[in-house]
């Protein structure tokens, strides 16, 4: 039987993340169900390379499934988008890849970018697709404390409670912040991600941003290892999967 990765393109908003879950309908479910036709009539199992949350969006997720169907790559992209209408869960490119490839596991690397509308009036046009905050933020200051986080730590206090990682080691290659007219975009890369490290992380720096904490502040936190003295969970809504790497890449079609 064939295997076959898909680039995903999906918004979050109204899903309940990438997983299956008992209520609530996941882009895993979305994804398997349009292959149903690819695959003897039965929902093959699909894997991604991110475990994305509910609300989290998607620019370049990588997902990989066995069907029983032998066709090209770009027959298979275009059999899936055919089904998911209407949800907004688009395969933006396939490939033919290795039997035992897996886009979880053979992915080196993983890229994120989370949006903040940083501005007093709501947003209109890309509501559910960033975090408003009115006050002011200082993006240089946030920026500065970012690079303090950056290598390998024990991210223990920006995990999630409910975290099911073995270990909270990660290596954090990129965490940039930078100001785009009334937007504070942060930019973040790492080989893997605990849950919710990334909002975690964010919702951190915005306190600095704010003027609320020192700059220094978010590091003394990753020093301390306790979620408790860190800054809220910043909301999915401005997260966007943007990236999963690979070596060698899939031969995208």
């Amino acid at each position: 039987m064939p295997r076959y990765a898909l680039k995903l393109e999906f918004c979050g908003t109204g899903l309940v993340g990438w997983q299956r879950q008992p209520d609530g309908l996941s882009v895993q479910q979305i994804v398997e169900d349009s292959a149903v036709p690819l695959n003897a009539g039965e929902a093959p199992l699909a894997t991604a390379a991110g475990r994305t949350d509910a609300g989290v969006h998607a620019e370049a997720m990588v997902v990989d499934l066995l069907l029983a169907a032998e066709l090209p790559a770009e027959r298979v992209r275009e059999a899936i988008n055919a089904r998911t209408v209407p949800h907004a869960v688009v395969a933006l490119a396939a490939a033919r890849v290795a039997e035992d490839f897996s886009a979880r596991f053979a992915c080196t690397g993983r890229a994120y970018r989370y949006r903040i509308l940083n501005r007093p009036a709501r947003p209109a046009l890309e509501a559910g697709r960033l975090w408003h905050v009115k006050r002011r933020l200082d993006a240089a200051a946030m920026h500065d404390a970012a690079q303090m986080l950056l290598g390998r730590h024990d991210f223990s206090a920006f995990r999630a409670a409910s975290c099911q990682a073995k270990s909270p080691l990660r290596t954090l290659d990129r965490l940039d912040v930078s100001r785009l007219g009334q937007e504070i975009v942060i930019t973040t890369e790492a080989r893997s991600f605990l849950h919710h490290q990334v909002r975690n992380l964010v919702g951190t720096l915005v306190e600095v941003g704010a003027g609320k904490r020192p700059v220094t502040w978010p590091r003394q936190v990753l020093d301390g290892r306790d979620r408790a003295k860190a800054g809220q969970t910043a909301p999915p809504d401005g997260l966007v999967f943007t990236a999963a790497r690979y070596d060698p890449e899939p031969d995208w079609t």
